[in-house]
């Protein structure tokens, strides 16, 4: 099995491969978009702005190389902000398209809801609330915790949540439309729970 992680110069790529070591699966780090087709599995990682990341993503020719690896079936998984660019638009600093992948858009906290202690960005170790069968949540817990650090989060609708995070509301923070998938915390700093869901991934 081949899995590669997308580098467009916007993630901690060395946390999330080290991640897939401590499971004993080797990944390769991958730049040039014509490569994106060798592999059985790709991650799409991100921390930062999505506009950036879009520009990046346009520049480097990833984005069409992302769209096409989406059509082949194999599994794809964006984590953070690599999430959010699989949704059509965000309103991050003004209005962006992204990848289109998963129906829905990126929007900011609406903090008009909030209770006063909580602040923007969330940080911090959460519960997911499972909320349907994916076999990117295979045998965990309904509820379990992992780590986040976000200011915005995807809307969507409920056909494509896996998973929900309450935090001032709930909002979607784990997605799936057939064989795309997005985890809005991030699983290679959340411990045994966020390993087990990468050692799902892996087994798709």
């Amino acid at each position: 099995m081949k899995i590669c992680i997308i580098d467009y110069n916007m993630g901690n790529l060395s946390s999330v491969k080290n991640a897939f070591l401590k499971l004993g699966q080797k990944v390769d780090i991958v730049k040039d978009a014509d490569r994106l087709k060798d592999y059985d599995k790709v991650v799409l990682p991100g921390v930062g702005a999505f506009g950036d990341a879009m520009v990046h993503l346009n520049k480097f020719g990833l984005s069409d190389s992302i769209k096409e690896f989406s059509k082949t079936g194999k599994p794809m998984l964006g984590i953070c902000l690599g999430m959010q660019l699989l949704f059509e638009r965000s309103e991050e600093f003004g209005s962006h398209i992204g990848l289109g992948l998963i129906p829905g858009d990126i929007k900011y906290f609406e903090v008009s809801k909030f209770p006063k202690r909580l602040k923007v960005p969330h940080m911090g170790w959460n519960k997911l609330f499972i909320q349907k069968d994916s076999p990117l949540l295979k045998g965990m817990k309904e509820d379990f915790y992992l780590y986040f650090v976000h200011s915005y989060h995807a809307s969507c609708k409920e056909e494509f949540i896996i998973g929900k995070t309450l935090y001032g509301y709930e909002f979607a923070s784990a997605v799936q439309n057939e064989n795309i998938f997005g985890l809005q915390p991030h699983p290679e700093k959340s411990h045994d729970s966020g390993l087990k869901i990468l050692k799902n991934f892996m087994e798709l």
